[in-house]
């Protein structure tokens, strides 16, 4: 019999319990393989490294960037826990070599395969816009979210700090690529948001949805996986030439279902109706002799278009602009310039408002007559010349005509004979037509009128000298005194061998007085019987 044979039962059961002990602690103190994953705790910081206590003959190290956050700030404490990967030991140190993001990104790929195969969701948070897409951070391992993953509507860098679930479409574990999307989420969603917004649509219903697409007939708006259409014409009660005047992709609006078509599935809808109609309440607003204040908003060759508030423009026509003529309006506003105006005209039912600036001002045409009287000198600078007179200003609004046959006793053939732009020019009023706003003026009545007493001074038979001025087909007109002058028909010229009379402008000549007429003002004369007599 063995000594053992003679120990006590209980000795032999607290032996048992001893060596369980040990073998436990022994597995405790085996020593972990490069690769594997282990937990330690924080028991130090030093320098460039948290020192980690993994339950092995010796501490650990991962290195001290592993720990800093975004902001720049070390984001670890003493006694933490934390997941480590054995990356290799180091036998000359005597220190272990682990890595924590090494040991996140083992735990997310985990999380990955599960998400890819059995159609989980990851969450994860977007951190960076690069070309193409996003990168999206699954707690260590970055992924990549194209932009066609990202939404169903338009993207932008909004979406930068955005914490979202996402669906894994793509992976390679050796290059460490992940593609993530979040469209897929989001359209599953749609659909059973689709649902709910059919429930809601009704004409006259009003709806938040957001700017889908622009195009230059109108704006797509998304209600909720149902989309509708905003005419061009509905989007404001104001003159809209193009939808990005209104609207722009991605923007959150409210609009009014105006029409559902069944057959179709159109839906089409306003954003102008969600506030009144500014028309409704235009005759109240904008009566007619009222002033009203507003701004130009677009000139044309015939007037201006003034907006008096928003949605309701009235047009100043040109004749409406001064009490002068204009040959366009830019000559009196500008684009944006603000306005007084008189209401002249509203057509509330068609959408009309004629407007007047000149009714603000005193009519300068009321005080001419009494201030120029007929008869009366005025003086000017000639402001423009055309073929058929001259312009001379005689205030800031008003010009008066020297027409080309009240500019001279002579014979003219064009205003610039006598006069040139700018020149200052004396005048006798001969005419105020106040109706038609005609202001006219002559110059030659300045001087005495050479016609007066002809009759008696040139009888018919007499011989007067004189000095040829201009040679016609039809004859010579010379000049016999002041600017009175007589036509020697070519009938009455003596011709030479080739059919000419050999005068020349500048000739001085003996003629003979045929007839006086002094209501035409017009002298015949003769050179053939004085030739004849010479």
């Amino acid at each position: 019999m063995s000594p053992s044979d003679t120990k006590p039962q209980s000795e032999l059961d607290h032996q048992e319990a001893d060596f369980a002990k040990l073998f436990e602690d022994s597995l405790k103190t085996q020593e972990a393989s490069e690769g594997d994953l282990v937990k330690g705790k924080v028991v130090q910081v030093v320098n460039d490294w948290v020192i980690v206590d993994i339950g092995q003959k010796s501490e650990g190290l991962i290195k001290r960037t592993e720990f800093v956050n975004q902001s720049g700030e070390l984001s670890v404490s003493l006694n933490d826990e934390v997941n480590c990967y054995i990356e290799r030991w180091d036998d000359d140190a005597g220190h272990i070599i682990l890595s924590k993001v090494r040991a996140e990104q083992l735990r997310i790929w985990d999380d990955i395969l599960d998400s890819h195969d059995n159609n989980k969701l990851i969450e994860g948070t977007i951190v960076k816009k690069v070309k193409g897409g996003f990168h999206v951070d699954l707690s260590g391992l970055t992924a990549f979210l194209p932009n066609s993953q990202a939404d169903i509507k338009p993207v932008s860098d909004s979406l930068i700090g955005q914490k979202s679930e996402y669906r894994v479409i793509k992976f390679n574990r050796k290059k460490n690529n992940v593609i993530i999307s979040r469209r897929a989420i989001l359209e599953k969603e749609r659909d059973a948001l689709r649902t709910e917004t059919l429930k809601k649509l009704s004409e006259g219903a009003v709806l938040e949805g957001y700017v889908k697409n622009i195009t230059d007939y109108g704006a797509f708006i998304d209600l909720g996986g149902v989309d509708g259409l905003v005419h061009l014409t509905d989007l404001s009660w104001s003159k809209v030439t193009h939808p990005s005047q209104i609207v722009s992709v991605g923007e959150t609006i409210k609009v009014k279902i105006l029409k559902i078509d069944e057959d179709s599935g159109k839906v089409f809808l306003g954003l102008k109706q969600i506030s009144d109609d500014p028309w409704e309440d235009a005759e109240n607003k904008f009566p007619i002799g009222s002033k009203v204040k507003g701004r130009v908003v677009n000139l044309t060759d015939y007037g201006a278009f003034v907006e008096l508030a928003p949605g309701v423009e009235g047009l100043i026509h040109i004749s409406e602009m001064s009490w002068t003529k204009l040959r366009h309006p830019s000559q009196k506003l500008k684009p944006d310039e603000e306005v007084t105006a008189e209401v002249l005209v509203l057509d509330a039912p068609n959408r009309r408002i004629s407007l007047g600036i000149k009714q603000i001002e005193a009519n300068p045409w009321d005080e001419l007559e009494d201030k120029y009287p007929v008869g009366s000198k005025v003086s000017g600078e000639v402001r423009n010349i055309t073929d058929f007179g001259i312009f001379v200003g005689i205030n800031d609004h008003i010009d008066g005509l020297v027409h080309i046959s009240d500019l001279s006793w002579k014979k003219v053939s064009h205003p610039t004979e006598l006069f040139s732009k700018g020149d200052k020019v004396e005048a006798v009023v001969t005419k105020v037509d106040k109706d038609n706003q005609r202001f006219s003026l002559s110059t030659k009545a300045l001087d005495s009128d050479p016609w007066e007493g002809v009759s008696q001074k040139y009888k018919p038979g007499s011989l007067i000298e004189g000095t040829v001025t201009s040679i016609t087909d039809f004859g010579a007109f010379v000049e016999l005194h002041n600017g009175l002058e007589g036509l020697i028909h070519i009938s009455e010229l003596k011709r030479n061998d080739t059919g000419s009379a050999g005068l020349l402008p500048g000739t001085k000549v003996e003629v003979e007085v045929l007839n006086v007429d002094i209501e035409e003002k017009k002298i015949g004369l003769s050179l053939r019987e004085v030739l004849s007599k010479d």
